[in-house]
């Protein structure tokens, strides 16, 4: 199709109703504003780019960072019933659940702790269960220091160097990391005994000083007590979640208001100021200007300009581009690569054809076509995503010409009734009979869509102005008088037995292209009357014979490249047929599975594969030479209600 014609707006205005314009230009959903600071010169005024501290960052900081537990998801909500409500009413909202949820959040923070502390006894406990040994007795000794903790099992051994030392540790359990024990020191030696069992990576296990009897009994009291605990956890988890469900409503509501105006100030930034007015400047397609002009009716201290989008050299003019139904869906590849300049070639529709039939050629199967088409239609529908609407095309494409090789999920006699029945003796396309035929037939689409990418960049070139390239350029008029003349001589010489290669033709149609490419920066310096300057000619006549010897050989080797539409045509009926093989040399019941499971494969490997290769032809052989994809997207200012970070604030 062709890339939406762009016109250059300006907005002049008073300061006071900035805000008011940058909330119209949103609601207008059709402008793209740049920094207007870009556009002004001197001569100007001194004007200056608006630099302020967003008001609202603060506010929408807090909204986002409530703590309910889990992460708020914000919706987008009309936020009408709250329109009329002050920043300072919203704050106090604000102020109020903010409380709510601290608070709870410190009694949660404050029961986690203690069930952790009490489930992380209970673990100890565990591994005192073989002393009998009432712990308050243990600890009320008066000449001796009691130490619980665990030993890592390499600093055990190590024990034996401190024998003479008067302290004694006593192990009473044992894993496969730890000696779980307790060792004694007298008051006089403690200190120095916690020094050495330290340097061993002791690691020392509080035992509650609430403990009054028996580890057995202590693990009674603690399990009764983690239960108790975690039943009050759960009832303060609850209430916190009940006052979110409670309020969610209203939070959307703020978030959505806040974070609009929030957008609308950080709009301010694309805005110059001088005294009390400001400007503004931005792009809007032009078949919407009239309707973008309407939404500033009312407010007379604001002026819209129009100009030309190439009014002001310092922008460059972003491009949205039109397509048609069918082929919408493969802008996709077309972004993938980088948009067209505003003044280029809308490539999309050329993708959605070439790729559509390309893929249908090199992946003919009639049910496995239809397969793809039908997930293709459900995943677009589902989800909306642009790659289910390319599967539906390139599924009933595929289906298409496995109806003309015949080809039903690899049975490929299948439709041998329905060809009779229309007067055909077999299946129009038999691939394994028709080598050469298909192989040549490969070549022959490589030449078409060459020549055809060719004369597109021929248009494009002469559209922008640019000769050189338009006329004695690979990709110009040059570079398709020699490619059309050795096709055409080859063919005549090959096929008709009528031998071209003559003084003439060769001189005319051969040499001559190939000397204009070689002399093409002089010759386009002398169209445009410009001058040419070289600094070595030995330079020039190296740096042009290598460049034109490279332009023959991708002559060839993009021609030759298309062969892999032949190839892949020929690898999915023999993939097919190792499936039907396979099939044949197993049971009557397990025959279908295998043919059900090699579908399946040869649809997502070979489907990839085939996706894959189509796409590289779209880009390598055709694309370059034609497009330059250096565009920028036209992008119209909106509010993203999509949950911001706080990095992003």
């Amino acid at each position: 199709m062709s890339i939406e014609k762009m016109e250059c707006v300006n907005i002049v205005g008073l300061e006071s109703n900035l805000n008011d314009v940058l909330r119209r230009l949103v609601e207008s959903k059709c402008f793209h504003i740049e920094p207007s600071i870009k556009t002004i010169s001197k001569s100007d005024g001194d004007f200056k780019q608006l630099q302020e501290v967003n008001p609202y960052t603060n506010l929408l900081n807090r909204i986002l960072n409530l703590d309910f537990g889990e992460k708020i998801e914000y919706k987008r909500v009309r936020f009408k019933e709250i329109e009329d409500k002050s920043d300072e009413e919203i704050t106090e909202f604000i102020d109020k659940i903010e409380a709510e949820s601290q608070k709870l959040n410190s009694e949660i923070k404050k029961y986690t702790d203690l069930l952790r502390e009490n489930k992380q006894v209970l673990i100890q406990l565990t591994h005192l269960q073989d002393m009998d040994v009432d712990l308050v007795k243990l600890f009320e000794c008066k000449h001796i220091r009691v130490r619980f903790g665990k030993l890592p099992v390499d600093s055990f051994s190590k024990l034996d160097y401190y024998k003479e030392k008067p302290f004694e540790f006593v192990a009473y359990d044992k894993d496969e990391s730890y000696y779980w024990g307790v060792y004694f020191a007298p008051l006089s030696y403690y200190e120095k005994a916690d020094r050495i069992m330290k340097s061993l990576y002791f690691e020392r296990i509080w035992v509650p000083q609430f403990a009054t009897g028996t580890p057995q009994e202590e693990s009674e009291k603690l399990k009764a007590s983690v239960k108790e605990i975690e039943e009050q956890l759960k009832a303060l988890k609850e209430r916190r979640q009940n006052i979110l469900e409670e309020n969610i409503e209203m939070l959307n509501m703020v978030y959505c208001k806040i974070n609009y105006r929030y957008n609308i100030f950080s709009l301010r930034k694309y805005a110059s100021v001088l005294k009390d007015k400001f400007y503004l400047i931005g792009f809007v397609p032009k078949r919407k200007v009239d309707d973008f002009k309407k939404l500033f009716k009312n407010l007379s201290d604001v002026s819209i300009i129009v100009k030309p989008p190439d009014s002001e050299p310092e922008l460059s003019t972003p491009v949205q581009l039109r397509n048609s139904r069918f082929s919408r869906p493969f802008s996709m590849f077309v972004k993938m690569y980088g948009l067209p300049s505003y003044n280029g070639f809308n490539p999309t529709s050329f993708v959605a054809i070439t790729y559509t039939i390309l893929f249908g050629i090199m992946f003919g199967d009639l049910g496995q076509g239809l397969v793809i088409a039908l997930a293709g239609f459900i995943l677009s529908k589902k989800t909306g995503n642009e790659l289910g609407a390319i599967f539906t095309r390139i599924g009933l494409s595929s289906a298409i010409f496995g109806l003309l090789y015949g080809s039903v999920f690899g049975f490929e006699h299948l439709l041998e009734p329905l060809y009779k029945s229309i007067g055909l003796n077999g299946k129009p396309i038999e691939v394994m009979d028709n080598t050469l035929m298909i192989l040549a037939g490969a070549i022959c689409i490589g030449i078409l869509l060459i020549i055809i990418s060719i004369i597109i960049n021929i248009v494009v070139q002469f559209k922008r102005k640019d000769y050189e390239v338009a006329l004695f350029g690979n990709n110009g008029i040059a570079g398709l008088v020699l490619f059309g003349a050795l096709i055409t001589a080859i063919i005549s010489t090959v096929f008709l037995n009528v031998n071209l290669f003559k003084p003439a033709y060769i001189i005319l149609f051969l040499i001559l292209p190939i000397v204009i490419m070689f002399f093409r920066e002089p010759l386009g310096c002398l169209i445009s009357g410009k001058r040419f300057k070289v600094d070595s000619i030995g330079d020039f006549i190296s740096s042009n014979f290598f460049e034109v010897f490279e332009f023959m050989l991708g002559y060839a080797t993009n021609t030759l490249s298309f062969v892999r539409i032949g190839g892949f045509v020929f690898s999915h009926a023999g993939m097919m047929s190792v499936v039907m093989i396979l099939s044949e040399g197993v049971s009557k019941g397990a025959s279908p599975i295998i043919i059900i499971i090699g579908n399946i494969f040869v649809m997502c490997m070979e489907g990839l594969i085939v996706g894959i290769q189509v796409l590289r032809l779209e880009f390598y052989e055709m694309f370059s030479r034609f497009y330059d994809g250096d565009g920028r997207p036209f992008e119209p200012v909106k509010i993203d209600y999509k949950t911001i970070t706080d990095s992003e604030l």
